[in-house]
């Protein structure tokens, strides 16, 4: 394969990645809130609770996303398997 397809193959591979981890960090979270808040918060806070969770678990899936790249990035040689940055 190319230098090229292996880039997009890469960028595709870890969007899928990170969106999945965005899912998974959402489900815990919200498995977290109805346990452990909703019984406690009054009724009126408890709406506010699904989007904050969204926004919370797309922050955390993308710096764990961010922590895993940099953890691959010092063990692969990515120059060898991916092309260069296009400049503008």
């Amino acid at each position: 394969m190319s230098k090229k397809t292996n880039t997009l193959l890469f960028i595709l591979g870890a969007t899928v990645f990170n969106i999945l981890i965005m899912i998974l960090c959402f489900i815990v979270l919200l498995f977290i809130y109805a346990r452990v808040l909703v019984p406690v918060l009054p009724e009126s806070v408890q709406a506010w609770g699904l989007p904050l969770i969204f926004i919370v678990s797309v922050a955390l899936s993308f710096w764990l996303y961010r922590i895993i790249l940099k953890q691959l990035l010092q063990r692969v040689t990515m120059g060898k398997y991916f092309g260069p940055k296009k400049r503008a």
